[in-house]
Order: C-alpha cells, then structure tokens, then sequence
C-alpha cells in the first residue's frame, strides 16, 4: 500500500472549505479529516487542496503541433509538451478537441484528425503521457469530407465528445459575419474579393452537405457513447434543434438568450475562460461574466490558454463570493458532464487527481499537481 499524506491545508470539498488533511492510498482519496494529521505528512502550509482541473474543449494540441502556420512539428514531441504544459496549469484530464470535416481545395483545412489521434492513443497505451486524455471530435458540417473522416474513428478511440460545428458564415458564431471577415483579413490575408467568394463557397457547401453531415454526426455520437454538444448557439431556435437532438451540452452560446434557452432545456453551458479574463468576448459575443452574474454559466474552458482554467475559476469566486460553487466549473460540473463518475470532488473513494495552490493577491499560483495521487508537476 502507498498512501501520501497533504496536512495543513484548505480542502475545497463540493459544499465547503475546511482547514484538515487528506489521506491518499494506492492511487484514490481513502480519508479527509480536521483534526492533527498524522505523521509524515506533506505540510502544505495553509495552501488549498481541490480536485484536479477537467477541460472539456482545448485547442492547445493543435497549436503545439502547429506553432506557426505551414510549420508541422514532430508529433511526439508536440504531445508531450501539450501533455506537460496542462499538467502544470493544474489540468488532469482533457479532451483534446480535433476537427473532422475538411475542405480539399483550401490548403489550410485538410483532413488531420485521424492521424494525430493515433499518435495520441499510441502514447496513452505505452504510458507516457501525465494526465488523462479523451478525444473531442469538432464535426464541422459545413465541409466536404465529413462523414469520410468520423467513419474512420470507432468505438475503442476514447472518442468521449462530439461536438457539433457549423461555420457557414451568416449564422451561430458567424451570424455577424464582419468578425469573420476581419479574421479571414489577419490570419488567412485573404482579400475582400476573395472572402466574398470564400463565403459563397460555405454556403454552397453547407446547402449541399449540412443536413447529411449534422445527422450523420449525431449517429456517430450515439454508436461510440460519446457525449453530444452544440457549439455557438445564438438564438432559440438553434437551441430547441440542439434540444432536440438530445443534446445536453452547450459550447459557448453567443448571446444571453441563447444561454437563457440552454437552461430552459436543461442543457449545460460552457463559457471561455478567456472571455471571463478579459470581460468580454474577443468575436463580440455574450460575455462570460454577464452569463455567470445572471446564473447562466455552468462550466468553464480555458479554451486557447490552458492556464486561464484556473484563473478563471478563482475569479468566479471573487463574483459569487463561493469557491466550491466556482470550482465546480472547471471539476465536479465538467466531469459529471462527461460522465466520469470517478473523479472531479474530493470525496472517499474517488480518484486523487489533485491540485495544490496558493493565492498571491488574486491570482492563484499552482504549486503542485497529482494523478493517482502520484506527483505530475
């Protein structure tokens, strides 16, 4: 039996904050207690104790293996420093979001997923990576290969998410298309002419293939038991569709009605943390501190800056004046989302994915994570 001890630290529980120590046996939290810790305990000096961060939608796997456009870095590599890079922002289980459903004729949007996802699996099954990672797979029905490229995953590929994309410019994220414009402008450099007729593309496109490809996506969800999300809801209408093909799980509604409509559905939001961060959303969409004033914010993401999570989560704290409730964002909320059962709470019997930090002024500053109760940075 291994069994690790951390003493003299505030316990995030799921309903309050306690000054005690936790007992860690063979991998699983065995025992929380309040009183004298027992000897040979790991003083952690008043910091806190929670559960370890869970990001269900991540771009971070993709920069790594992409740090500048045009330049493919080695893979294994690229894994490993993801891998490592969310262990010490406090991150102990991902979803690596990948997208299926390409455009053969731009250059920049070809088919990738299912290569990166086997060099992912084959570093999860040789035990090499640090934390626990499942795969998001992005469907974009507004392509041409989608179906192609989600048929080639199955149900042994730890797909856990699916989430439903659709970028034809005049709708959900896009319904504004100037944001897309200026987007297109910066980091595509494509000319006005050459954005008017990319948009025509999309369109004809999302004519020709959107119903087959959102339908063949939400069948696939089903066959493997991944979990079905919706991405950029921005009206109603787009919720009660969402709705309707039991989705529980909103990725970034765009507007407070959107958001509003979720939770009429019992449908779970998910808000950037980088939205949260800086006060508003960088596309102009809802922002994330309007939604979480409002009662409206279920869970959090960091999104594109993997060390936002946790920044995020005390900055809700500061808003609601309750740190089990924000922590539960980026924890308990996420992983019951999922349906991971084992993990996110610190609780008897569930896994010791953990994290240790201290507040330096507002900012929290991550001293130590754990998986297994084994030290991972």
């Amino acid at each position: 039996m291994h069994e690790t001890v951390l003493a003299h630290a505030t316990l995030i529980l799921p309903d309050r904050m306690v000054k005690g120590h936790l007992v860690i046996r063979d991998g699983l939290i065995s025992e929380i207690g309040e009183g004298s810790a027992p000897r040979g305990a790991i003083d952690c000096e008043g910091d806190h104790i929670a559960p370890g961060l869970i990001e269900l939608h991540t771009d971070n796997l993709e920069r790594h293996i992409q740090p500048r456009p045009g330049v493919d870095w080695p893979h294994a590599a690229a894994i490993y420093a993801h891998d490592a890079e969310l262990a010490g922002c406090g991150i102990t289980t991902v979803f690596d979001a990948m997208r299926v459903g390409s455009i053969p004729s731009r250059k920049d949007y070809s088919p990738y997923a299912r290569k990166l996802a086997s060099e992912l699996l084959t570093q999860i099954d040789a035990a090499n990576l640090r934390i626990s990672h499942y795969l998001h797979l992005r469907a974009e029905v507004c392509s041409e290969t989608l179906l192609d490229e989600i048929s080639a995953f199955g149900e042994a590929d730890r797909v856990g998410l699916v989430s439903l994309m659709d970028h034809t410019p005049g709708q959900r994220q896009f319904r504004d298309t100037s944001a897309f414009r200026v987007y297109l402008r910066s980091k595509v450099q494509l000319t006005e002419d050459q954005i008017d007729a990319y948009f025509d593309q999309l369109r004809d496109i999302s004519a020709r293939n959107g119903a087959a490809h959102e339908a063949g996506a939400v069948a696939f969800a089903a066959r493997v038991g991944a979990v079905l999300a919706s991405h950029d809801d921005s009206s109603r209408e787009e919720v009660a569709r969402s709705a309707a093909h039991g989705i529980r799980l909103a990725e970034f509604p765009t507007t407070r009605e959107a958001a509003e409509e979720c939770h009429r559905h019992s449908i779970r939001t998910i808000m950037g943390a980088p939205n949260l961060i800086r006060g508003g959303s960088h596309s102009g969409n809802v922002a994330a501190r309007e939604l979480a004033e409002a009662g409206l914010l279920d869970i959090i993401s960091s999104d594109y800056v993997p060390s936002a999570l946790l920044s995020a989560a005390a900055l809700l704290a500061d808003i609601w004046g309750d740190w089990p409730r924000a922590m539960a964002c980026v924890t308990a909320t996420p992983a019951a989302a999922a349906g991971l059962s084992d993990r996110g709470r610190i609780a008897p019997g569930l896994r010791a994915d953990l994290i240790r930090f201290r507040l330096v002024g507002a900012t929290p500053a991550l001293r130590q994570t754990w998986v297994r109760g084994a030290r991972v940075a």
